[in-house]
């Protein structure tokens, strides 16, 4: 299943595994998968979940999407540890 942000957030490669890390741990998943923009790769859009072990409710999604924002204000997520 793909959760899809309402916009592009400019997320550096230390911070999407940050955020892949999240949305796996959140929905119990097998794997996750961030997925980038066509043309601006420099923006994360969304994550592609993998046999997920919880239901991908609302809360979850707004959680997510809301770890993702954060990390963009952040610079991106470099030096971001957050487990």
């Amino acid at each position: 299943m793909e959760l899809r942000f309402e916009r592009g957030y400019p997320i550096d490669s230390p911070g999407e595994v940050a955020l892949e890390d999240y949305a796996r741990v959140l929905t119990r998943a097998e794997s996750t998968e961030a997925l980038r923009a066509e043309g601006a790769p420099e923006r994360v859009t969304g994550v592609r979940i993998a046999a997920a072990g919880a239901a991908l409710t609302a809360a979850l999604r707004k959680d997510i999407e809301d770890f993702a924002r954060d990390l963009a204000r952040r610079g991106g997520g470099s030096g971001l540890g957050w487990t």
